[in-house]
């Protein structure tokens, strides 16, 4: 007896097959679907250390605004910001190295000194992002002084710490002009920005390396002038603050660093474009007993123009660095200290 391979009278082969084939499809489709949409669903978290001062305006603005969320988001990546104040930026950096805190500030030497301590290791920081190359001015109280050279041994200058970006300053003047970096080492003390105002008015202190909006606050003043501008130290920008992270997490994260600085450019480009409302921001954030909206609108209307990604600054305190047995190998470019999203930077 034969049996029919036909299939029973009513159904077709060929319609069956289809069927299987439209259903695989459908799963198929569905399968991809999912997976390409689950990195984006699983939601991260950048802590971002911060501190404070008129440096860090154009992180402020990004947080009102979102404006690391809104870029995070372009590059469909779902990110959470949460943004962690510290006392000082040694704290800030402590955090980063304990994995606390993703990213946070440094001033150009101590970034020098943490990519030189973690080179070649996770450990190594790198500069994600600029934040600010505000002016920093040295202010005197002495009417016969016009220059750094014209200060006596005797007379104090206060900055802010004995690590901060005036000290380099100083001592690369100093290096200049006397031939001895360490020249005026003795002279220095580290006074709080209000202590430094107070003391230089009263004849405390002969001098103070200030920053905006201190600079201001000082020069109101009538017995108080400038002495030295960074600009004339370095002979052009330099980076006051820049963020930092460590390669482990760029590593982990390749993707959020350029995110950070399209998100802090447009923070700069409002700074610049409406420096009332950066002032609005800025004294939410940092309520001034001293100064009120219109008069830190005019502080940022004259510092407008340095607010950005880009970092300045890295050949000159790099070399001086090296000089004086800070960094043993220093880098040969700025290029080699930041991360790939700042390489088509107009850093410098």
């Amino acid at each position: 007896m034969k049996y029919s391979r036909r299939p029973p009278r009513g159904i077709s082969r060929t319609g069956t097959d289809k069927r299987s084939a439209n259903l695989l499809r459908s799963l198929f489709a569905s399968l991809f679907f999912f997976i390409a949409l689950s990195p984006a669903c699983a939601q991260e978290t950048l802590r971002v250390g911060i501190g404070y001062g008129l440096a860090f305006l154009p992180i402020y603005v990004c947080e009102d605004l979102k404006l690391i969320e809104k870029y995070a988001h372009a590059a469909h990546l779902d990110v959470k910001v949460n943004f962690q104040r510290f006392m000082g930026a040694a704290a800030v950096q402590d955090a980063i190295a304990s994995g606390t805190v993703d990213v946070g500030p440094f001033g150009v030497a101590p970034l020098l000194a943490a990519w030189q301590k973690g080179k070649d290791t996770p450990r190594q920081i790198l500069a994600v992002s600029g934040v600010t190359s505000l002016p920093l001015v040295l202010l005197s109280n002495r009417p016969d002084a016009q220059s750094l050279a014209d200060l006596k041994p005797s007379d104090s200058i206060a900055v802010p710490t004995l690590t901060s970006p005036q000290v380099y300053l100083l001592e690369l003047q100093s290096e200049k002009l006397f031939g001895q970096y360490d020249r005026l080492r003795e002279q220095m003390v580290a006074l709080s920005h209000a202590d430094a105002i107070e003391g230089l008015v009263e004849g405390k202190v002969a001098a103070y390396f200030a920053s905006p909006p201190f600079t201001e606050l000082a020069l109101r003043s009538a017995n108080v002038h400038p002495l030295l501008t960074s600009t004339a130290v370095i002979g052009g920008k330099f980076s006051f603050l820049v963020l930092g992270a460590s390669r482990a997490y760029l590593d982990g994260a390749p993707q959020m660093a350029e995110p950070i600085d399209k998100a802090i450019d447009e923070a700069a480009r409002l700074i610049r474009d409406d420096p009332r409302r950066a002032a609005q921001i800025y004294l939410t954030h940092e309520p001034s007993g001293s100064l009120n909206g219109a008069a830190m609108e005019a502080v940022i209307r004259d510092v407008r123009d340095e607010f950005g990604s880009a970092v300045y600054g890295v050949k000159s305190i790099a070399d001086f660095m090296a000089r004086h047995g800070e960094l043993k190998t220093p880098p040969g470019s700025w290029k080699d200290i930041v991360a790939p999203s700042l390489l088509s930077s107009p850093s410098g």
